[in-house]
């Protein structure tokens, strides 16, 4: 009988468990809020130095099933799917922010104004007609380009590790790059999915 009742409880549990999927999928919507208030502050000259908040996690709903509480103390995380919410300040993030804000203001803005400079499909700048640059300040150019690849990179990554899914880094980076194209001012260049350049 204690054979069967063993048993009984241990399918119990694992039928239980098996019900129970928990996605881990990349937030989407809240990726794109965050991205639209960080790159909103960097590319707002007028804006203040702030970093984009994030907003405090939702709490977990009370169910006071039983069911519900047994799943509950099986798998507290069940709850994770419920209110995702993406980690973008840290430390790291702060300190990215503000170079890139300030390189903004003193240094690309003109660039993007003059069309020398554009954004690119994968979320970088890149030098897009050397041309409009004089030949003495070219190299001052690519090093400021090269500086903020630096950091943008930097940032996706450190946005998928602060969030403990460095796998979501390519989804990063793809929200941020729509971010950026979509915040581009009227006459500065991006570019289109198949990489030509476009004026918007």
């Amino acid at each position: 009988m204690r054979k069967l009742v063993y048993g009984l409880l241990t399918t119990l549990l694992v039928a239980l468990v098996g019900c129970v999927t928990i996605n881990v999928y990349f937030p989407e919507a809240a990726a794109q809020k965050a991205a639209d208030q960080f790159i909103g502050t960097v590319l707002d000259s007028s804006a203040p130095a702030q970093p984009a908040k994030d907003e405090p996690p939702a709490p977990p709903k009370k169910n006071n099933e039983p069911s519900a509480m047994l799943l509950d103390l099986l798998i507290p995380a069940a709850y994770a799917a419920d209110a995702p919410n993406l980690r973008v300040q840290t430390a790291t993030t702060e300190a990215i922010h503000g170079r890139m804000q300030a390189r903004f203001r003193d240094t690309l803005t003109p660039l993007f104004n003059s069309g020398a400079v554009g954004f690119t499909q994968d979320g970088l700048v890149a030098v897009r007609d050397a041309g409009k640059l004089p030949l003495d300040q070219r190299a001052g150019v690519s090093a400021a380009v090269a500086d903020e690849n630096r950091d943008r990179n930097a940032l996706y990554r450190e946005v998928a590790n602060a969030n403990n899914h460095p796998e979501w880094e390519a989804q990063i980076r793809a929200t941020f790059a729509k971010g950026w194209i979509e915040r581009a001012r009227p006459g500065w260049y991006y570019q289109d999915p198949s990489g030509a350049w476009k004026q918007k």
